[in-house]
């Protein structure tokens, strides 16, 4: 992300004035500038640069790949074997379909094998680097330096024009001018690594729609008395919300609930609704309850040998299910089983950007070619990455979407 400090006149598409304040009183020519050294920005970058295009990447990091280096707790979850659309959401669900099937996760990976670089595969095909996150920018960078992109870290943008068919662009470093302006500026999500709204707010001066940004695949707060008790505790769980499910580790913390299941749920919830916990996936609870029916045993103690017994304890006092076994109906228990797994709560916000891994939301695909990244109303200007109104799923598909469309803008710029 670049800075917050940014000065934006109203773009005009007709003339402008050539009297921009310099630094270095130069102006440099490119066939494109891409803002934004992250995994999206470099992809695009190196794929233009191999074509023979003339690139200029910018950041206002001291180092490209932040966000890239603080991934997957260090190891970089760099894509996934099993990469589809429906890992995606979006205003518009088939805006992903061809950048996804132009460079598919399988030529990311054969990239990195002949990087040499290490790798393990861990469950639902999450693949992650063996020894960090740096070598998937050491090879970023080594591929960047090859295809002979000159990159400006430590450069804030003070203004971006537009005349007859060119971007101008006064920085730090002086004044650039290209056909190709390329926006991978990123999302809200690490504002300790000082993301911002830059990319919204260039997208908003050429008229291009943006979709409300909010935090994704985040922990969701539960404010619910007693619910502290539980922080600590991990399970697996069935989880849902709006007609997804899935089964993952659920983490319970002081303010609510984290880990994997609920990074998942959090790209589909919204304030005011309700998510739903199976307590007890993969199995036939009702089985179960009629054998302790027939056996007669308490099902408070049965409760607290089938799960963690906090939140057993926590669970039955809100839903207690008191008598003797035995004479209960089973219609009664099916009652009971069916909410534990599927017991209804309703987060009260999200743990915010601090904590989140992504921004939903951000730049309407509905303005933006899918095939080329390329805005339909603004020639030239480019968004891709995170920037965009489309988020995966947590493992690994929101990198696989910054290669897919890094590549496709690339190679679309490499047209023009």
């Amino acid at each position: 992300m670049l800075s917050e400090a940014i000065v934006f006149e109203s773009i005009s598409l007709t003339a402008v004035s050539q009297k921009q304040t310099q630094v270095d009183g130069s102006v440099s020519q490119y066939d494109a500038i891409i803002i934004g050294a992250g995994a999206s920005g470099m992809m695009c970058a190196l794929t233009a640069g191999y074509q023979g295009r003339r690139v200029l990447l910018l950041d206002h990091a001291p180092k490209a790949g932040a966000k890239i280096r603080i991934s997957g707790g260090g190891k970089c979850n760099f894509t996934n074997r099993h990469v589809s659309p429906s890992h995606y959401h979006s205003q518009n669900p088939h805006f992903v379909t061809s950048a996804l099937a132009r460079y598919p996760s399988s030529q990311f990976i054969e990239w990195v094998e002949r990087h040499g670089i290490e790798y393990e595969e861990r469950e639902h095909g999450q693949l992650f680097t063996c020894r960090g996150a740096g070598e998937i920018i050491a090879m970023l960078r080594t591929e960047c330096d090859w295809a002979g992109v000159s990159m400006r870290l430590n450069c804030h943008i003070e203004r971006i024009q537009w005349q007859d068919g060119v971007y101008q662009l006064n920085t730090s470093f002086g004044r650039f001018h290209a056909t190709a302006l390329v926006i991978a500026t990123g999302g809200l999500s690490y504002p300790k690594l000082k993301a911002s709204a830059f990319g919204y707010r260039v997208a908003e001066q050429f008229g291009v729609s943006v979709i409300p940004p909010r935090p994704g695949l985040v922990g969701l707060k539960i404010g619910l008395a007693d619910w502290a008790e539980l922080a600590g505790i991990s399970l697996t769980v069935g989880i849902g919300c709006r007609g997804h499910y899935w089964v993952r580790d659920l983490l319970f913390t002081h303010t609510g609930i984290s880990g994997p299941a609920v990074l998942m749920v959090s790209n589909v919830w919204h304030s005011g609704l309700s998510i739903s916990l199976n307590l007890f996936p993969h199995r036939d609870l009702v089985a179960e309850l009629k054998q302790v029916k027939q056996e007669n045993r308490s099902l408070k103690p049965w409760l607290r040998s089938q799960l963690p017994k906090r939140l057993a304890d926590v669970y039955w006092q809100s839903f207690p299910l008191e008598g003797k076994t035995a004479e209960m109906s089973d219609q009664a228990l099916r009652d009971w089983a069916e909410g534990l797994q599927a017991w209804q709560l309703t987060p009260s916000g999200t743990d915010g950007y601090a904590k989140a891994e992504v921004t939903l939301g951000g730049v309407d695909t509905a303005d933006i070619s899918s095939k080329t990244m390329e805005a339909k109303q603004q020639k030239g200007l480019y968004f891709i990455g995170e920037v965009l109104d489309v988020t995966g799923d947590l493992g690994g598909y929101n990198f696989q979407w910054a290669w897919a469309s890094g590549f496709a803008c690339g190679i679309a710029i490499s047209l023009t």
